[in-house]
């Protein structure tokens, strides 16, 4: 993840601001994927959440820590079975579904162990990706940057696609936001944007100790 801006630096990624306007003050949040701790880092100091990471490469792990943001070193193809029913407010995969293996199991642990879930994801719906395609080739674009053979993304989808498989699970989406870059697309969200952004409730809310 890129870091959040604080002070001079870089600009805020915008996706990882909205998901921060997406999550209670005060709230439990999980981060999977975690990354260096940003997203995690930045809901401490601004929102006083109580969160957790769960990260497996052993140098973000080393940078969150260093952040000051508590991280679990864990596979998460092994699903989450270290957290308990309900544990948390809201748990977060940025980034991170188009390359899980087990798409719907992860989805279903998120509406486990948390109220809300936020999934982002680069579109495939996104109109040059199409393009590329009738010209011959696989697409390579910013938002997926690798070639066929080398891309760690192995299930990609389109909007419709993602809330197919929401409804099928029972996961009932309550926000969209897209992105091309920095930009947010409200127009023609399928075709125009890179990223899709969701948050959804679990179909059966439950409060944690």
């Amino acid at each position: 993840m890129s870091m959040l801006h604080r002070g001079s630096g870089p600009a805020p990624r915008a996706d990882l601001l909205r998901i921060a306007d997406w999550i209670e003050p005060g709230s439990r949040v999980l981060d999977l994927g975690c990354a260096d701790g940003t997203l995690l880092a930045h809901l401490q100091g601004t929102r006083q959440v109580r969160g957790a990471g769960v990260e497996l490469d052993d140098d973000s792990v080393i940078a969150a820590v260093r952040r000051g943001v508590q991280v679990i070193q864990q596979n998460l193809e092994e699903g989450l079975a270290l957290f308990g029913d309900g544990q948390f407010d809201t748990v977060v995969l940025s980034q991170t579904l188009q390359s899980m293996h087990h798409t719907e199991h992860i989805l279903h642990e998120m509406a486990r162990v948390a109220r809300y879930g936020i999934v982002s994801f680069p579109n495939f719906g996104y109109w040059p990706h199409g393009w590329s395609i009738l010209c011959g080739r696989m697409p390579v674009t910013g938002q997926m940057p690798y070639e066929w053979y080398n891309t760690p993304n192995i299930h990609l989808c389109t909007l419709q696609d993602f809330q197919r498989l929401a409804a099928k699970l029972g996961l009932r989406i309550t926000h969209l936001a897209t992105f091309h870059g920095q930009r947010e697309i409200r127009f023609l969200q399928g075709w125009r944007s890179t990223l899709a952004v969701y948050r959804f409730e679990s179909p059966n809310p439950r409060t944690g100790a």
